[in-house]
């Protein structure tokens, strides 16, 4: 805990513009406390044709790629194309409960579709009154008062994403951006079989991610009355193994929690959610 500002006052660091969490208190609870999920969901995930295009949906909701609660913004979308470089997406719309985007898959590999978005959430007690405030590390100086009591104050990120590939799938997305809690697989997340078992690993800012608890939930919870719902913790190195319990689309949701911030005496929270497709066997 940090007691006041002073506490931290000459060691800030100042990291630029960081976007603002959407649905920060979410993101700060554990998986097993949030109604409501992120997602973004691609039509397919493994494309053969030439010039192939995607459509994809992005929301928050209570079910699983059921188009529920709300729509989610594409201001943090982005899209790292195989060799590594930013592909534009096209005729993106928000309505009220979807987002939906195009992507023209011209080159031939593995795409990754990421919404990122991390930052600084802080409470404490001024005059007797819990306060509490969310924005970048750069604003954080004058956004807390002197007198703040029993500061609190969490760095956190939380990353939304999938994969499509177009051909045969490669690993070059997977060396681009490791901020937050990243996927860094040994199988393909666009390889999946039925009854198979996946191997995935989590980094935490690039390093293994040990204790990372994770849901992993298929498609069309809406029509059951089971979740069917698989609970799991990433090992010491930050691996986790998936066996896959049938063909389908599934949402993977991971939290991590440590007192690694870059800010001295804040907690580091991050999330990650992912949609991956499993084929037939």
């Amino acid at each position: 805990m940090i007691r006041n500002r002073k506490d931290i006052a000459g060691r800030r660091i100042i990291a630029g513009t960081l976007a603002s969490l959407l649905l920060t208190g979410a993101a700060l609870l554990p998986l097993s406390a949030q109604a409501h999920r992120g997602w973004i969901l691609p039509a397919a995930t493994t494309l053969s044709s030439e010039d192939a295009w995607v459509t994809f949906d992005a929301a928050i909701s209570n079910d699983i790629f059921h188009t529920d609660y709300a729509a989610m913004r594409l201001n943090s979308l982005t899209v790292a194309g195989p060799d590594g470089e930013a592909v534009e997406v096209h005729n993106a719309h928000t309505g009220k409960y979807r987002s939906t985007f195009d992507l023209n898959l011209v080159a031939r590999g593995t795409y990754r579709i990421t919404s990122n978005n991390s930052g600084i959430f802080a409470t404490w007690e001024e005059n007797g009154e819990r306060k509490r405030w969310r924005g970048n590390v750069a604003e954080m100086g004058s956004a807390l008062p002197d007198n703040a009591e029993n500061l609190q104050v969490t760095e956190f990120s939380r990353r939304l994403e999938t994969f499509v590939t177009a051909g045969a799938p490669d690993n070059t997305v997977f060396d681009g951006d490791r901020s937050g809690l990243t996927l860094q697989p040994d199988t393909h997340p666009n390889d999946l079989f039925d009854t198979e078992t996946a191997r995935f690993r989590f980094l935490i800012d690039g390093e293994p991610a040990a204790g990372v608890e994770m849901e992993v939930i298929p498609a069309g919870m809406r029509y059951r009355n089971a979740q069917d719902m698989q609970t799991l913790t990433t090992d010491e190195e930050g691996y986790v193994e998936i066996t896959w319990q049938g063909a389908g689309m599934y949402w993977l949701g991971a939290s991590y929690s440590d007192d690694k911030a870059s800010i001295p005496g804040a907690r580091r929270n991050a999330s990650y959610s992912g949609t991956f497709e499993v084929l037939p066997e």
